[in-house]
């Protein structure tokens, strides 16, 4: 016998990512937010709202650490098998996540979580190991992580939340972590040379980037409240479309400077590592003097520069972006790193 639950009503629910704090509904604005729970039924279904008017949004379905869905959806209400048929004998954890990234140039674009349907019952979930906190662009946002290799059109089906190194990272240490990455954007500019398209101008919003009086209402644009997250560790893998479309390095080395200090303002415990190089190093000393600068100017200790293993021929994935193995490869370097600065081993 199948019980409805609203999102307030479910136990022991964990939801994934920065939201606007409400369960009526869960609001899922960035990619890798999402909903987690511990359920031992032989089936589970989950109601979700979805709009767009250009860029869809795409959900994953992972049962017990292995994903067993990836899910365009539709407009309007549908109901989401998370699973069934299955022996109702054992806990199992479920999370929905955000597949897609937030699309700035599509203010209809919405993804809502309404309710869950089982015949069985919630537990408690685990604590995490460490909470982590992933600040990036298209590489974190998992561009090229869907399609084959030749495809080059940029749309909703490119991305992927879960082949992704961040996915990697949490995974491995037991991680819970929040994703704030957009396509293009960089730390002073976009790939373009767009000076508004920066990741920092928005980081203290709870999905600032987005457009729109929709958004607006549903509190995107709000002050992100960092004490519902404070992080053990920030990534930050920002500076490959700086690279591109800055005309002054100067201007990007202070950019970078100014969100380190920044983010230090928001998070006083959490220690930063600013990443770079998945694709190419064209910036690479600008960004290691802006981290040296910080730290020399402020005494901050808790921040360290990791250079990043590039992408070669047979780790791409679709749109010339990094695909599995490079990934793989980024996630095997942080996870050490993080496993030095931490008390998390294996």
């Amino acid at each position: 016998m199948l019980k409805k639950y609203l999102m307030k009503e479910v136990p022991y629910l964990r939801v994934l990512g920065r939201t606007n704090g409400s369960l009526e509904p869960v609001t899922l604005f960035w990619n890798a937010s999402g909903i987690e729970m511990n359920v031992r039924a032989t089936e589970i279904w989950v109601k979700v709202y979805s709009d767009y008017e250009i860029f869809e949004p795409w959900v994953d379905i992972i049962v017990d650490g292995a994903i067993s869905q990836r899910l365009m959806l539709n407009k309007g209400e549908q109901r989401i098998c998370l699973f069934r048929n299955m022996e109702g004998d054992k806990v199992r954890n479920v999370k929905l996540l955000r597949d897609t990234p937030a699309f700035p140039t599509d203010e209809k674009t919405l993804l809502q979580v309404l309710e869950i349907e089982t015949d069985g019952d919630f537990y408690p979930l685990e604590e995490p190991r460490l909470k982590i906190e992933v600040i990036g662009d298209s590489i974190t946002s998992g561009e090229g992580g869907s399609g084959a290799g030749p495809e080059m059109t940029w749309n909703s089906f490119c991305f992927n939340a879960v082949d992704n190194y961040a996915y990697m990272v949490a995974k491995e240490l037991g991680a819970v972590y929040n994703c704030i990455s957009q396509s293009g954007w960089g730390i002073f500019c976009s790939w373009e040379g767009n000076e508004q398209q920066a990741i920092p101008l928005y980081y203290d919003q709870v999905c600032g980037l987005l457009n729109g009086t929709q958004n607006e209402h549903l509190g995107a644009f709000e002050k992100w409240d960092f004490q519902k997250f404070q992080p053990d560790v920030i990534i930050v893998n920002l500076g490959t479309n700086d690279g591109m479309g800055a005309k002054n390095l100067e201007k990007v080395e202070r950019a970078a400077e100014e969100f380190l200090k920044k983010i230090r303002a928001c998070n006083p415990k959490s220690y930063i590592i600013w990443c770079y190089g998945m694709l190419g190093d064209v910036i690479l000393p600008v960004l290691e003097e802006a981290v040296r600068n910080y730290k020399e100017k402020s005494k901050d200790e808790k921040v360290e520069f990791v250079k990043l293993p590039d992408t070669f021929a047979g780790e791409f994935g679709s749109r010339q972006h990094p695909g599995h193995k490079s990934h793989e490869k980024t996630a095997n370097v942080l996870i050490s790193k993080i496993r030095e600065i931490t008390e998390i081993q294996k």
